[in-house]
């Protein structure tokens, strides 16, 4: 049931922002953004009346004669696109996660499984990178800590583009590889694990931190296998003493660190105050889509079938070459409809 009445205000708010910007009264910039996310959700809604009313037209001429041979044509037309307009206004009308249109930062690190789990771990973010590539987004390489046979020990990535963190976001949680290592010679299948977290960018006015909640320290850099080193105490850590979280940054630039930690540290604060937002309002139930539970096994790649199985939707592929290759379209759009079908089945309970 689609509810006219908050349909009527939504397309009378964005007259108001019309007039509001036409006028140059308020701030400008802030107008725009509101019109960009109502401007759509409004032609969603005329689109719906125009065809509830060339239904209703359709239904009257069935009443005239003359008219009668037209309408028995079109209404059965009109009536078949009605539940896909319906829909459409159902999911423009689902309460928006305002970090969706954010930039995101990744970071991945290996988990059980030695050396095996380090080089998953880099398969993982050449995965994503070429995602990011295919879409247009930029790739920053924050933090990057490699193992001696080049598997990923600690990644972090800033990732900027059109709805990066919307698309991006059912990625967090614990990915679990089964294949026969490199290193194994005995040609055993091996099961390993990498975590990935994927976390909305913070702003400062998002997340103030208190100057006497953090310990920054500095640290000789060092490069793989203790070689490059840095002459210079250029790494910066920094410990947020509430919350115990530590950010490490190794550029060659000592102010370039710190301010690459800062927007690390921002964004994991920003992260855990979303997560206590959304843990009080689900207290009684969990969304089997989009926990963000950083623990929770979500996806299982056996590469001798060829096979990929997210576990939370019970989605199973047999392209498990393309997928590696970045190609996960399909995995995030079916990720995407389940957990919209979840908000609009609590927005009728």
């Amino acid at each position: 049931m689609i509810p006219r009445e908050r349909l009527q205000q939504i397309k009378e708010r964005l007259e108001y922002v019309e007039v509001r910007m036409s006028t140059g009264e308020g701030d400008i910039a802030q107008l725009g953004r509101e019109y960009s996310e109502l401007k759509p959700v409004v032609d969603q809604i005329l689109d719906w009346e125009g065809l509830v009313a060339d239904i209703a037209e359709a239904e009257a001429m069935m009443d005239d004669p003359e008219m009668r041979e037209l309408a028995v044509e079109e209404l059965p037309g009109l009536k078949a696109r009605l539940p896909e307009v319906e829909h459409a206004v159902q999911l423009a009308l689902l309460p928006k996660d305002a970090a969706d249109a954010r930039p995101a930062m990744f970071e991945i690190r290996p988990g059980t499984g030695g050396d095996e789990a380090a080089l998953f771990a880099g398969d993982l973010a050449r995965m994503y990178q070429r995602y990011a590539e295919a879409r247009g987004w930029v790739w920053e390489v924050i933090e990057e800590a490699l193992s001696e046979l080049g598997g990923v020990r600690e990644l972090v990535v800033r990732v900027k583009g059109d709805g990066v963190f919307a698309r991006m976001k059912f990625e967090s949680g614990v990915h679990r590889v089964q294949r026969v290592p490199e290193t194994e010679s005995g040609g055993r299948i091996h099961t390993s694990a990498a975590t990935v977290a994927v976390l909305p960018e913070a702003e400062d006015v998002d997340i103030q931190i208190n100057p006497n909640d953090i310990r920054i320290d500095t640290m000789r850099s060092s490069g793989a296998g203790g070689q490059h080193v840095n002459t210079t105490d250029s790494a910066v850590r920094i410990t947020h003493i509430p919350s115990g979280i530590v950010v490490t940054s190794s550029e060659k630039s000592q102010h370039r660190n710190r301010e690459i930690a800062m927007q690390v540290l921002r964004a994991r604060l920003f992260d855990m105050e979303r997560q206590k937002v959304a843990d009080e309002r689900s207290a009684d139930r969990k969304s089997q889509v989009g926990s963000g539970d950083r623990s929770e096994r979500i996806r299982t790649y056996n590469f001798p079938q060829g096979r990929m199985t997210d576990h939370r939707i019970g989605l199973t592929l047999y392209k498990l070459d393309q997928i590696m290759q970045g190609d996960l379209d399909e995995i995030v759009d079916a990720l995407t409809a389940e957990h919209q079908a979840s908000l609009l089945a609590e927005m009728e309970n």
